[in-house]
């Protein structure tokens, strides 16, 4: 019998898992009654689905592991009776019954399940909209998408979290060079991330702090290391910053990298490289010990102060060298909470966790929750569709979700879209 080409194994789990077949009068397939007294625990590693189930198989009590399959051919075709893993099966649960070679007893749960869930899980699978539960989403009710949202949250978090605990590693545990790196790259976002942290990579911050009461020297070894003195010039200014970062080049051994990394279209002109290359120098001159400062912060205002650096005058009149405005725009308080969202509450966060300091993850919380809801196409979308984000927990949770769930078709790993599968069925 062939299979449906949208039923996986995976939604096959789900099911066990939360039930979501008719528990009476199970079968065997030899004929023998099934009672279901408890799934087990989902494994996640190596090895049967499911652990520690409690079924009662006929007369007898059995207490062991379940695995699934779509059918039963597939435990020899995944050459389980080779591995010592799978020798203690309480019971094989297959979709479809095609051989009765494994002396394990099988229920076969194709006649269990209920065509409507079947037909909703295929429904969210071919969804071509925003998300695959748009049209159903906003009836789920507020407080399931809170604690969802909470939890989100802390994926987001999480993912950062790994890859900044291997920096702070890489950085010999030094708080202040991992916050100096982190802020790059949160300045150079959304499109010249990456550069921007290959600056801060390759210009130490105990060298830029040399320079801390120097503007001009700190934008050269800033503008010099992104490879963007690398021509010639007309403008004094220029000329003076690339004279001085030769100097510091040689002085320190320094070794630019290629302009072209830098992405200049669909970019607007406050968020050009050059522009926030000048305010990233500005930010480390006015806040050298910018780490302390965090830490001591408490409110919304004092951070965005913190971080809120004017660059020099020559940027407030040039979006790109050697071409002059009348005036140039900022970050704006936009991008100002964005740095906070993204980088800075984070990273308290992750520095409170690292530090055993309940204080600095609870403020970060408290704050990311004063702070407003995030505008992008993403979140917009979202509230066309009746999920409306009341703060920036809340528009982050909304992109991690789109991106990591409702873009991969991952509805079963979804708390909004397993309400939506076990409600098809209640």
């Amino acid at each position: 019998m062939p299979v449906n080409p949208l039923l996986r194994e995976e939604l096959l789990q789900f099911i066990w898992q939360y039930r979501l077949y008719n528990q009476r009068d199970l079968q065997a397939t030899n004929g023998e009654k099934i009672l279901v007294l408890h799934p087990g625990s989902r494994n996640l590693h190596d090895g049967p689905d499911f652990t520690a189930a409690s079924i009662r198989i006929g007369n007898t009590r059995w207490i062991g592991n379940v695995e699934l399959h779509l059918r039963s051919t597939d435990w020899f075709r995944h050459r389980h009776q080779y591995d010592d893993r799978y020798a203690n099966i309480i019971l094989h649960v297959v979709f479809y019954h095609d051989d009765d070679r494994l002396e394990v007893p099988c229920l076969e749960l194709q006649q269990y399940v209920p065509k409507m869930l079947l037909q909703h899980y295929q429904t969210l699978k071919n969804a071509v909209g925003f998300v695959p539960c748009e049209q159903q989403a906003a009836a789920v009710p507020r407080l399931w998408w809170q604690s969802w949202m909470e939890r989100l949250l802390a994926d987001r978090w999480e993912h950062k979290m790994l890859q900044w605990q291997a920096w702070l590693l890489n950085t010999g545990n030094n708080w202040e060079e991992l916050l100096y790196r982190i802020m790059a790259e949160g300045f150079g976002l959304p499109l010249n991330a990456a550069p921007l942290l290959d600056v801060a990579r390759s210009l130490p911050y105990r060298v830029l702090l040399r320079y801390r009461h120097q503007p001009l020297l700190a934008e050269a070894l800033l503008f010099g290391q992104a490879g963007l003195l690398q021509v010639d010039f007309i403008d004094p200014y220029m000329v003076s910053l690339q004279k001085e970062f030769r100097w510091l080049q040689r002085k320190h051994r320094l070794v630019p990298m290629a302009a072209t990394r830098w992405e200049w279209l669909r970019v607007r002109p406050a968020g050009f490289p050059t522009m926030r290359i000048a305010a990233f120098a500005a930010l480390w001159h006015q806040q050298p010990r910018l780490l302390a400062h965090v830490l001591e912060a408490t409110t919304v205002d004092q951070l965005r102060k913190l971080i809120t650096a004017a660059p020099t005058s020559y940027w407030q009149t040039h979006y790109k060298p050697d071409k002059r405005v009348t005036k140039t725009v900022s970050m704006g308080i936009k991008g100002i909470n964005g740095l906070l969202i993204n980088v800075v509450l984070p990273f308290l966060y992750f520095y409170g966790k690292m530090k055993s300091s309940l204080f600095q993850q609870q403020k970060a919380l408290d704050i990311l929750l004063r702070l407003p809801a995030e505008d992008n196409v993403v979140i917009r979308n979202w509230k066309q569709h009746g999920i409306v984000a009341e703060n920036a927990l809340e528009s982050q949770a909304l992109l991690q979700l789109k991106k990591w769930h409702c873009d991969q078709k991952g509805c079963l790993g979804c708390a909004i879209g397993t309400k939506l599968l076990k409600g098809s069925v209640g």
